[in-house]
């Protein structure tokens, strides 16, 4: 009789666990709640200030962005990793500035005049990176019609690598890159490369961003 009492509890609390969870998963998930900032993942620079020109290539060249894949998120935010470690308000050596180290010339160009706001408005940063690869991908556009799908210096050349190296070292570098077919190979203070770059956030989707010669953050 103590037997049956006991296996009746069990299967009564396993039916419940199993209802509990069917009623989870049926809930929508919302994805707001959820942020990466402020983990460990696998950043490939520390905040010190790194030549990558000089320090040991020993950090996983693969995504690190496993849930959000190749969709367009993940390739801001795997960008936004590899600059900042994702934080907004991180202010590098060279005065690079937020979780995609923007240079305050560039912000003007978007329409940002004022640092401290920018620092402290994670949405005008999002705007921003947004408005920038806008802008970089029309400046481009040419050369991603006539490069996409080929290779150069070895690097198959993709539409979300260009806009990645533009981001590093500015949609002119990228152009020179491209049409010297590798020589002119520009690299950031860190020793960082054009190539580098296009190599590193190659196949992403960027199909998002929509080509804007007057894109601005505000």
């Amino acid at each position: 009789m103590v037997k049956n009492i006991a296996s009746f509890g069990i299967i009564a609390l396993t039916i419940s666990t199993l209802l509990y969870f069917s009623f989870k998963s049926n809930e929508t998930f919302d994805s707001s709640k959820y942020s990466t900032e402020g983990l460990d993942l696998d950043y490939t620079v520390s905040l010190d200030v790194i030549d990558e020109s000089t320090a040991p290539q020993k950090y996983n060249e693969e995504i690190f962005t496993p849930y959000l894949g190749k969709s367009f998120v993940g390739f801001k935010e795997a960008l936004a990793f590899k600059e900042s470690r994702g934080k907004y308000s991180v202010v590098n050596t060279y005065g690079y500035l937020g979780k995609y180290q923007f240079g305050k010339g560039t912000l003007k160009l978007l329409g940002v005049t004022n640092p401290d706001h920018f620092l402290n408005s994670p949405s005008l940063q999002e705007n921003a990176f947004i408005a920038n690869t806008a802008r970089n991908k029309w400046i481009l556009r040419r050369d991603i019609k006539n490069f996409v799908g080929k290779k150069v210096n070895g690097i198959l050349v993709t539409e979300s690598g260009i806009l990645a190296a533009a981001h590093l070292a500015g949609p002119g570098s990228v152009k020179k890159f491209l049409r010297s077919y590798g020589i002119d190979n520009f690299a950031d203070g860190y020793g960082t490369t054009v190539g580098h770059y296009m190599k590193r956030f190659s196949g992403y989707d960027t199909s998002f961003i929509k080509p804007d010669r007057k894109a601005k953050a505000i």
